[in-house]
């Protein structure tokens, strides 16, 4: 691989990463549609599995991982992979795909909190305030004048969506603790194909063999998924972590989430929403507080958030 890119190339990649990420959610949005949520997980993680073969392969990067390393492919396969991912696709089913995002990006301060219990991590001042201010964002989303407390498929939704935030900082707060022996893009095919295997299984046992009745349209949603979102993605934030300061990549990440609601506007026709507008930037606001200040755990942003 090569060391480093142009700092122009790096950021054209970058936005590359941000577009891709940010339109992943309401893409995920439209597949549920069609088919249930865990096949849909495990086809994205066949399909990203068989495009990064042969680029790690071309790029001399295709190992065998060592045994060192095979439990963090496991933690990411399951609780990123798996559990990020199937919790997501099955809350999409009931959340709007930009109170998704939302919900989805609250994974720093969970991030923060465990580094601090787990990892012995000190809660700067700022870190804190960070806390509170997502903490206040997260109030607005769930405030019972935005959210109806009656609706129990929004709540159940909401709920899913948080528990995959959960679950991927869990994964980012080992993923810290771990000694890398081999680099994480040489270690992402094992884990999207372990992660296919235990999808496919969990799937065929909960929702029996997939009856998927196929499109050019699903198709064409199904291939962006694993090869733009997940492959591409993946490799792209590689080389842009190569090339471009942590606290940067980290600040230009966090417009994800905004590119996302714009995207789910757009491609879904979601109402643009003054309260969930208030809620990302608190929750925004706070991640970038304590980015800045080098208060939160170093990549927390830059751990792939797909949906």
């Amino acid at each position: 691989m090569a060391s480093g890119l142009s700092g122009r190339s790096a950021a054209v990649l970058l936005a590359g990463v941000v577009l891709a990420w940010g339109t992943n959610w309401p893409v995920t949005k439209m597949i549920v549609q069609d088919v249930p949520p865990l096949w849909a997980t495990a086809l994205r993680c066949m399909i990203a599995a068989a495009t990064l073969a042969p680029m790690l392969w071309a790029q001399g990067a295709f190992i065998v991982p060592k045994r060192g390393d095979l439990p963090v492919v496991f933690c990411t396969s399951i609780l990123h992979l798996v559990a990020f991912s199937a919790l997501v696709a099955a809350g999409l089913q009931f959340v709007p795909a930009g109170r998704a995002i939302v919900l989805g990006y609250t994974t720093p301060l969970w991030v923060a909190i465990g580094a601090a219990m787990i990892l012995s991590e000190p809660i700067t001042r700022r870190r804190a305030i960070g806390i509170v201010c997502g903490l206040a964002g997260l109030a607005v989303i769930f405030n019972p004048r935005t959210l109806n407390w009656g609706d129990r498929d929004a709540l159940f939704g909401s709920g899913l969506i948080l528990l995959a935030a959960f679950c991927w900082a869990g994964n980012i707060v080992y993923v810290r603790a771990h000694k890398w022996i081999s680099t994480p893009f040489q270690l992402v095919f094992w884990q999207v194909l372990v992660a296919a295997a235990l999808l496919s299984t969990i799937a065929w046992i909960t929702e029996g063999a997939p009856r998927i009745v196929w499109t050019t349209r699903l198709a064409a949603l199904m291939l962006y998924s694993g090869i733009v979102c997940t492959a591409f993605a993946n490799w792209a934030m590689t080389m842009v972590n190569r090339s471009l300061p942590a606290v940067t990549t980290s600040l230009c990440l966090l417009a994800t989430p905004l590119f996302g609601i714009i995207s789910a506007t757009v491609m879904l026709n979601e109402p643009l929403e003054a309260s969930l507008f208030l809620a990302m930037t608190l929750i925004i606001g706070g991640i970038a507080l304590g980015t800045v200040a080098g208060g939160w755990p170093q990549g927390t942003m830059r751990v792939k958030p797909s949906s």
